[in-house]
């Protein structure tokens, strides 16, 4: 078995965002980039199932600069068998991105896709259905479980109800919840063995596909500060500010 595991390159997570000052867009100078943490748990679960024998190949994908590349082999290093970018300037959303990964599946036919349930930067959470969907795949979205065996694929999903299993059949993608594993830090020697790992780099115009943007953010903002707490004597006074003051009764 194949799997693809689409990673993106994201501010650090212990990174404090910051603005630029006319408000156009995030301030990248100088800050700390890394993949995005969903995509960690993908590639985990990946090199996971092939140390368990289940699959025979990851490879890690990421759409963008060739700043990527260093995202990429960090993938290599954690365990990846090698490494794909697809090199563009272009800000992707969700749906370009979803389909110039349905061109890279067309290419390497895996069985199957993993990917984190969304990226830390938009919060959008789109790409793998919509993959799912341009593809025809069967999908398992939110895994914080995952079994394989033989062309049949259990994935156990967080719901707000709780826990639902569902059974795939293969060709499927699957995007990961937190829970689903602890990813792994790469060590010294698999770093220095990523570089020798092959690192395919495709245009994307070579694609043919269409990542024509179709929102555009007019002005960024940081969220209003929060204003300090009330403390109240009893109940009837509670009552009686969310009635009167925060009006939500």
């Amino acid at each position: 078995m194949k799997i693809l595991v689409p990673i993106k390159r994201v501010v650090d997570h212990n990174v404090k965002v910051r603005i630029k000052s006319d408000g156009s867009g995030v301030d990248f100078n100088n800050v700390k980039m890394s993949i995005n943490p969903f995509d960690e748990i993908a590639i985990e679960e990946a090199v996971r199932l092939k140390e368990a024998g289940i699959a025979t190949e990851v490879i890690a994908v990421s759409c963008g600069a060739k700043a990527c590349q260093e995202t990429l082999r960090t993938a290599l290093a954690v365990g990846a068998d090698r490494a794909i970018q697809v090199n563009t300037d272009a800000d992707l959303e969700p749906l370009g991105v979803a389909k110039i990964l349905k061109q890279i599946v067309k290419r390497e036919a895996p069985q199957l896709v993993i990917c984190g349930k969304q990226a830390i930067d938009d919060d959008c959470n789109q790409t793998g259905q919509m993959l799912s969907a341009l593809l025809g795949w069967s999908q398992g979205t939110f895994a914080s479980e995952l079994k394989v065996d033989a062309n049949e694929l259990s994935v156990t999903r967080e719901i707000d109800g709780g826990l639902e299993t569902l059974m795939l059949a293969l060709p499927a993608v699957v995007s990961c919840d937190l829970r689903l594993n602890q990813p792994r830090y790469a060590s010294l020697p698999n770093i220095m063995k990523a570089k020798r790992k092959p690192l395919e780099v495709i245009e994307l115009n070579e694609l043919n596909v269409d990542v024509k943007q179709r929102v555009t953010a007019i002005n960024y903002t940081f969220p209003a500060t929060r204003s300090a707490g009330v403390m109240v004597e009893d109940v009837a006074e509670l009552v009686s500010k969310l009635r009167e003051e925060a009006r939500v009764l």
